[in-house]
């Protein structure tokens, strides 16, 4: 990635039960739910008694041509986006993963992360089972053929029972639709309704795009069928305590998306609220990295009464990758992507308001671009605590030894990005900005995981079936 430093999304679903035109609504769903993985995405169409499917590498507006869609009939469909935190990125794994089995053609799309994915795998192989790609998600599948439970969502609710870690999930075959979140609920999923017709989505902003009105979440250890225009909810799962993800209003989700029953666009500006009451200081203007960092930046504005400008404009028509010049250019990578307004910066005190600090090499380039421009101070501010520990439930965060807050003070930090100052937000005042009820995990920030994990399970978070991804090599 341009912004290699930056946290990697985890993946975006969007499906839709009883819609004459449904493979072209889930192609608009996934398009809004782009942000969430630009590695790959895909579609499934429900016909009759057959499943079509239409998958490839890259954005959502490069795979699907009109000739693909018109291939997809049916009037179910479900969509995925991927950016991949197991699993390497790869067509294989690319979803969603459609199988024909003893119960008949399924479909699966997955956000999250199993973590006890490798073990289950292992036994699986043990017995006979043949993996055909290296994505945790397709252990559900397997699980789910070999059960030898009377009804698929018998067997559906027996692999949800097996499986730990992060998901959610939805699951498409040619009669009916299911959908499910872990009892912790770590990964968002909501459901709405566009006409007659239930959709789910992993963020409320791909239901804007369609017209379609938002009902509520799924809720933690919930599993919904939707058939036809009809819906039924099960609550077959041991009951947990809440866990989720307090990246997705701090980075991941849209600022636009109502996310665990809040807006992330509130969230974000509380943040930059409360940065501005923990880390005031004497500046001239406050500039966000865009994209993330304009909500809580215009909070920071408000709080501080110092002006909000657009000192970094970011270039929203770069690919995936890029051809770099022969000779070398400094900073190249994020002069691609961003680029300074110098008639704001030069001579000017600065305080540069982002979401996260991962390695650090970023937020120095960053810095050293404005630095470059004639800036006279620069504060960096950061709307989360010091990321010191990795995520097993979803989130692409590298080996603890990468974070560079996990072996350095924040002065060393300071001085290694080269800025003035550099303040981060506690972890109390960011759960006060998501108005926090003990209901999310910040284990990447405390080292306190919200279930059992194995260290050995996953040295590094995109890595999770290493030795099947070295041997394709």
């Amino acid at each position: 990635m341009l912004l290699s430093d930056k946290l990697k999304e985890e993946c975006g679903i969007f499906g839709i039960g009883s819609h004459s035109e449904a493979a072209r609504i889930v192609y608009l769903g996934i398009y809004a739910l782009q942000h969430r993985g630009q590695e790959s995405a895909g579609i499934v169409s429900s016909e009759c008694k057959h499943l079509h499917i239409e998958k490839g590498m890259g954005y959502v507006a490069d795979i699907f041509s009109e000739s693909r869609l018109e291939r997809l009939q049916g009037n179910s469909a479900l969509g995925h986006v991927r950016y991949s935190t197991a699993g390497e990125s790869a067509s294989w794994n690319a979803q969603p993963i459609l199988i024909d089995c003893w119960r008949g053609p399924i479909a699966l799309a997955h956000n999250g992360n199993l973590t006890n994915a490798s073990y289950l795998k292992h036994e699986l192989e043990r017995d006979g089972a043949i993996f055909h790609s290296t994505s945790d998600s397709e252990v559900f599948l397997h699980l789910i053929s070999r059960s030898r439970r009377r009804t698929l969502q018998e067997a559906f609710v027996e692999a949800l029972r097996t499986v730990q870690g992060a998901y959610s999930l939805v699951l498409l075959t040619p009669e009916y639709m299911l959908a499910a979140r872990d009892p912790h609920g770590f990964r968002p999923l909501c459901l709405g309704r566009v006409g007659g017709s239930y959709v789910v989505a992993s963020e409320t902003c791909a239901f804007d795009l369609i017209n379609a009105e938002y009902v509520r979440e799924i809720e933690p250890g919930e599993v919904v069928r939707i058939e036809g225009s009809s819906l039924e909810s099960q609550m077959p799962l041991p009951k947990e305590k809440p866990a989720h993800c307090v990246f997705e209003h701090i980075y991941f989700s849209r600022p636009d998306s109502l996310v665990f029953g809040r807006t992330v666009n509130t969230s974000r500006r509380e943040m930059g609220r409360y940065l501005a009451r923990e880390h005031g200081v004497e500046a001239d203007v406050v500039v966000p990295v865009p994209d993330s960092g304009v909500s809580a930046a215009i909070g920071y504005s408000q709080e501080s009464g110092l002006p909000l400008e657009f000192g970094l404009i970011r270039n929203h028509y770069v690919g995936r990758t890029f051809i770099e010049p022969k000779q070398s250019i400094r900073n190249f990578g994020v002069k691609v992507k961003l680029n300074p307004v110098r008639e704001i910066l030069r001579g000017r005190r600065i305080v540069l308001v982002d979401d996260s600090i991962v390695r650090g090499t970023t937020s120095k380039k960053i810095v050293s671009i404005i630095r470059a421009a004639g800036a006279k101070e620069i504060h960096m501010r950061i709307t989360a605590p010091p990321i010191i520990a990795p995520c097993y439930y979803g989130i692409d965060i590298p080996t603890r030894r990468e974070l560079i807050a996990s072996s350095k003070s924040v002065e060393e930090i300071r001085k290694f990005i080269g800025a003035d100052s550099l303040g981060y937000l506690s972890l109390e005042a960011v759960l006060r900005a998501v108005e926090d009820n003990k209901n999310y995990c910040a284990a990447c920030f405390t080292n306190n995981y919200p279930t059992d994990v194995d260290p050995a399970f996953n040295e590094k978070q995109g890595s999770l079936f290493v030795r099947a991804e070295e041997s394709r090599t």
